[in-house]
């Protein structure tokens, strides 16, 4: 499989190892492509609690932590964005739902892939469908 370069991982900090990129970057580019969406430019930047409620407050003007905002910054068909994740918040909700800070750190990389591919997660029925959808594609990454 060869490795997309559109896609890149940035980290504001060196609290987390994120192994695997090569096979990671790949992965995140068949999802769309068998979510039918191509992909431009993708960056995830992995921050801080207090950077990303910074980045809320002044974007989204909403005061509260939160672990991931993507911003689709497209201006065609080609998906653009950037994807900010609070690594403070994978570990706390890794946590909390007894899950490794692996599992849980890809949950939210695919989560903000699947924002950019078209699903929601503000009702209960958009929820459900995300929940799906990400559980399939960790099944996917796992068995990867």
């Amino acid at each position: 499989m060869s490795t997309p370069a559109k896609i890149q991982f940035f980290f504001e900090n060196k609290s987390v190892s994120l192994q695997n990129r090569t096979l990671l970057k790949a992965f995140i580019h068949s999802l769309f492509k068998k979510e039918g969406k191509r992909i431009e430019s993708i960056n995830y930047i992995f921050c801080t609690d207090k950077r990303l409620l910074e980045i809320n407050r002044q974007f989204l003007k909403h005061d509260y932590y939160t672990d991931i905002i993507t911003f689709d910054l497209s201006e065609s068909s080609l998906v653009t964005a950037e994807i900010y994740i609070s690594l403070d918040r994978v570990r706390d909700n890794a946590q909390k739902q007894k899950n490794t800070l692996r599992s849980e750190l890809h949950r939210v990389i695919f989560h903000g892939a699947l924002h950019l591919c078209g699903y929601g997660d503000k009702t209960k029925a958009e929820i459900k469908a995300m929940r799906e959808r990400e559980d399939y594609y960790l099944d996917k990454w796992v068995k990867s």
